[in-house]
């Protein structure tokens, strides 16, 4: 047994080698807008490769932009990144541009793929969240200002080329990889990630020779809560979680007791509200919006022939269009959401809130509430203990304060089980 368990291990070292040495080098992927998921991944992937001893972490980038808040806790974790940091622009037809030129410069070694282009870092938000209103010019000449210097600060860190650095932020400057190389933008092009190794290998990091050549690549994930968190802190899923919540509390007001709506609407009002604290919400949007849902309940009460509705639409349009307006463009509603959710939204004021709200003003038809304001008839004569009437064919038990004789019209103005209180006409 002792031989056949030596055959096996063998065998099995035979049919998997191990690798010529233990080194690894870590990887993580970001593909999409940089947000406070993206951020925390980072972070998170430069504590685990630091723990797993790597040689370096490698962060494969393509991104349009994000949120200012998030590029800045990036860069943050990059500078005080305790192992060596790669960001590499790939695959082919990639991008770095705003938030993502800021993280690529911060890395300790900036790589692109060929065919990728870097730049465009003009500042077009007020941060994460600030819920401000459109910036006027001082304001954005601030933010300029602010971007440039912040930019020209990690250019001088990382050694790189300072004045092109500038240029991207106020000129809006993009440029292919092949141009990046050459101004001193980025440190090296590499065609894969096998070709970024090789070229890392024996460049010196910190005072660290890395040694990457035909080291092992370990990816890491995001967490399903990072994955979740990226793909749902949105500006249209905060849209969509408005609109739940607007729609869940008008369904509950215009018909009290079905619980549900209120309930549903009340957790995604929430939801929307914490998410607001970190995208970027144009309050004079928000405030359009809500003057729609306004004009709309206006309407339902007060009907003005469709005027208030028509203009409750228009605002909701603007308003939608405008809530995110000054985000960079990763944080845009497109019309492809906010048409839709504008026709959704003046159908269900129009056809279902409004119908419902002038169903439940309009006269009782059934019951006994339809007895109340009718005319009847004096069968027999009727005072305050008894008596009897004619409606609609039926015979009713009818009191009355006054006297009534037999024949002569009376007035139905209460109903008491079998009842009826009457008052002669």
């Amino acid at each position: 047994m002792k031989r056949l368990a030596l055959l096996l291990a063998v065998l099995l070292v035979a049919l998997h080698p191990l690798p010529a040495h233990g080194e690894t080098v870590s990887l993580i992927k970001i593909d999409g807008a940089i947000g406070p998921a993206t951020a925390d991944y980072i972070t998170r992937g430069i504590r685990q490769a630091n723990v797993r001893g790597a040689q370096c972490l490698v962060i494969q980038l393509d991104t349009p932009g994000g949120l200012l808040e998030s590029t800045k806790e990036i860069v943050q974790a990059l500078f005080a990144s305790p192992v060596p940091t790669v960001v590499y622009v790939a695959p082919s037809g990639a991008t770095a541009a705003s938030a993502g030129c800021f993280i690529t410069l911060a890395a300790n070694v900036a790589a692109m793929a060929p065919d990728t282009t870097i730049g465009a870092a003009h500042p077009v938000e007020l941060g994460a969240g600030g819920g401000e209103q459109k910036p006027d010019e001082t304001m954005k000449l601030k933010l300029e200002n602010y971007a440039v210097s912040y930019m020209e600060m990690i250019s001088s860190k990382r050694h790189r080329n300072i004045e092109w650095a500038k240029s991207s932020v106020k000129e809006s400057a993009s440029i292919p990889s092949a141009k990046a190389l050459e101004l001193k933008v980025i440190d090296l092009s590499a065609a894969d990630l096998a070709d970024l190794l090789a070229k890392l290998d024996g460049r010196e990091v910190n005072g660290r020779k890395l040694k990457t050549a035909g080291a092992s690549i370990v990816e890491i994930p995001m967490s399903w809560r990072e994955l979740a968190f990226q793909k749902l802190w949105t500006p249209e899923v905060m849209f969509i979680l408005m609109l739940v919540a607007m729609y869940g509390v008008i369904g509950e007001l215009s018909n009290p007791g079905v619980i549900l709506p209120g309930v549903l609407g009340s957790i995604a009002l929430v939801l929307a509200l914490y998410m607001s604290a970190t995208l970027p919400v144009n309050i004079a949007g928000l405030a359009l919006m809500g003057l729609a849902v306004a004009l709309f309940i206006i309407d339902v009460y007060a009907p003005t022939h469709g005027v208030l509705t028509a203009g409750g639409i228009v605002a909701f349009l603007i308003g939608s269009l405008m809530l995110f307006d000054h985000a960079d463009p990763a944080f845009r509603l497109s019309l492809g959401a906010v048409i839709p959710a504008t026709i959704v939204t003046a159908a269900f004021f129009v056809f279902v809130v409004g119908k419902g709200w002038r169903a439940q003003r309009l006269p009782a038809k059934l019951g006994k509430e339809t007895m109340l304001g009718k005319t009847a008839k004096a069968v027999t004569p009727i005072d305050s203990n008894a008596g009897q009437v004619l409606v609609d064919g039926e015979y009713w038990n009818a009191v009355s304060d006054s006297p009534v004789e037999p024949g002569r019209p009376v007035d139905i103005t209460a109903v008491h089980g079998l009842t009826l209180s009457v008052t002669p006409k």
